[in-house]
């Protein structure tokens, strides 16, 4: 059964502030904002399931995967779909099916550059999404005190999961050795 609970304050309109109390840049305030309406829609998470939780570390780690995307594909490279599965495994592979999607696109940008190289700093630039997302979603759970037991052991779980996507997906994407492939066209 799923506990409701609200996340809205009495004082809506009080400016963002951070926690030096210092205004914050309209960068940090939007990602402050953002992270309000992640909390908002993750607060009708049913704090009896063990599945429903990592519904927001998909979230989240899709926003940090965006985030980290925006300077080479714009706003929202990576849609979220949040009514799927949310195992462990749905979950994993989601984030790094959407993330490595963009692999070809990555490549065509940095033409010319060795393989090896682009290849590697677009899995890097990928997980620097993911570990943020990730250590958000953490927190988030934290906030909400759901980050224990399934619940913890399911991110970890799904984190692992995650990592061994990316590390499959370099081992099926890097560049054959030349001598590789003037054997292979001999025989």
């Amino acid at each position: 059964m799923a506990t409701p609970l609200s996340a809205t304050s009495g004082n809506a309109s009080a400016p963002v502030q951070s926690k030096d109390d210092k205004p914050l840049s309209p960068a940090a305030r939007a990602k402050a904002d953002l992270n309000v309406s992640i909390v908002q829609a993750s607060l009708t998470v049913s704090l009896n399931s063990s599945n429903e939780p990592l519904s927001v570390v998909l979230k989240t780690a899709l926003t940090g995967i965006n985030e980290a995307l925006k300077d080479d594909f714009g706003d929202n490279a990576i849609q979220n779909a949040v009514s799927q599965d949310n195992t462990p495994q749905g979950t994993a592979s989601r984030i790094v099916s959407l993330s490595t999607a963009f692999y070809e696109a990555y490549k065509q940008q940095h033409a010319g550059e060795d393989e090896t190289e682009t290849l590697n700093n677009f899995i890097n630039t990928l997980k620097k999404g993911v570990d943020q997302g990730f250590k958000e979603a953490r927190d988030v759970l934290q906030g909400l005190k759901v980050l224990n037991g399934d619940v913890a052991s399911n991110i970890d779980k799904t984190y692992d999961l995650v990592q061994q996507g990316f590390a499959d997906f370099i081992t099926a994407h890097q560049p054959k050795p030349r001598d590789a492939e003037a054997a292979q066209a001999a025989t």
